[in-house]
């Protein structure tokens, strides 16, 4: 019997700025979905915070899309940004795009990565979480994962692996999708994925092996905020499901690819350049200019549709140098102030509020 993990976020509200979810919120989520599992309409749900989002976990047997479980997630959220208004906290019910849901929570401001796959014998799941950053930030590591034999040693050694992947990219500007082959076409996924703000990761599938080629075996959220505004609202701090071991990369080579604290697009104000940096659950809050950018990391094991965990996967000392690294990072990137590429592209600029202040400088150029 196939199992649907799914994982939706949002931002709802925020103490002391764009830092931490409070207690008095995730407990608000934890018990609505306590009784959405008494009566039976998940199986089972963990509750997360990375930094100023709120992540549902939630395991069903309703499929991708359902209705239901998308209603209960913008129910949650409603109700917990509510709260967050009547607590006065930051950015209440920031990610709240929409007054009413129609069916599908996609379009209306949350996150979302699912997906249907068949339970197997031993079924390992990693969940990563990000914060202040955008989809493409999973381009690098989800490419490394599936695609690169020096972080996957699996691709090499394992017969199983050996038939590659198949990558699911999507044209986020364009809204359209293209399905191409790894190890057959990598230089043309790279010559995609490469340009992260336009073209993300959507899904990741098997090709070939003991695994059924239909079913995805990574998913990352890829909703765009702005593009539901209109205008800057906050970045889009995306979301990733990845199964593991068993003809699928192991859990220490998905991990790996978290090693290396590379750059992405988002931190203060959504309008800067930094490295994304893995960190335990209790260093998700960004601070230093509302940052970095942070990942967080849980591990499962699913039974039956219930999950069993989580491990925080990134408190662990074998990642204090990434950590070192990212900070080091931070303080050059830091030392170019307003400058480029410091601060974003002024194409990824234009969503932000930079164009406000072009705009009031516009009576004032003279034609050369």
């Amino acid at each position: 019997m196939k199992v649907t993990v799914s994982l939706i976020k949002a931002d709802v509200g925020s103490v002391a700025g764009h830092a931490l979810v409070p207690e008095e919120i995730k407990k608000l989520a934890e018990e609505s979905l306590i009784n959405a599992m008494e009566t039976e309409k998940i199986i089972d749900f963990r509750i997360f915070n990375a930094g100023d989002d709120l992540e549902l976990l939630m395991t069903h047997r309703k499929g991708v899309d359902s209705q239901e479980i998308h209603g209960l997630a913008w129910e949650v959220f409603k109700k917990c940004a509510d709260k967050a208004k009547e607590m006065k906290l930051y950015g209440a019910g920031q990610d709240l795009l929409k007054d009413a849901f129609s069916g599908n929570i996609r379009g209306l401001g949350p996150g979302i990565a699912e997906m249907e796959f068949t339970e197997r014998k031993a079924e390992p799941l990693i969940v990563f979480m990000m914060d202040k950053t955008e989809p493409g930030a999973f381009n690098l590591p989800i490419f490394k994962i599936f695609a690169d034999p020096f972080n996957t040693a699996g691709l090499v050694i394992d017969p199983s692996m050996h038939s590659g992947f198949v990558f699911e990219i999507w044209d986020i500007l364009e809204h359209r999708r293209v399905f191409m082959r790894a190890p057959e076409e990598l230089y043309s996924i790279l010559a995609l994925i490469g340009a992260k703000s336009r073209f993300v990761i959507k899904r990741v599938y098997p090709k070939g092996g003991k695994l059924p080629a239909e079913e995805p075996v990574a998913v990352i959220s890829t909703e765009k905020l702005y593009q539901v505004a209109g205008e800057y609202v906050g970045k889009d701090d995306p979301v990733a499901i990845v199964r593991a071991q068993s003809g699928l990369p192991a859990v220490g080579e998905i991990l790996e690819a978290f090693a290396f604290p590379h750059l992405v697009s988002g931190w203060m104000r959504g309008s800067h350049n930094g490295p994304i940096m893995p960190v335990p659950f209790r260093y998700s809050k960004c601070t230093r200019f509302d940052g970095p950018p942070r990942c967080i990391s849980a591990g499962f094991q699913l039974c039956n549709g219930k999950l069993i965990g989580p491990v925080d996967m990134f408190d662990d000392p074998a990642f204090d140098y990434a950590r070192q690294k990212a900070n080091e990072i931070a303080e050059y990137m830091r030392r170019h102030g307003p400058f480029e590429p410091h601060r974003l592209s002024a194409e990824e600029m234009e969503y932000t509020t930079l164009p406000k202040v072009l705009d009031s400088l516009k009576g004032r150029f003279e034609q050369l």
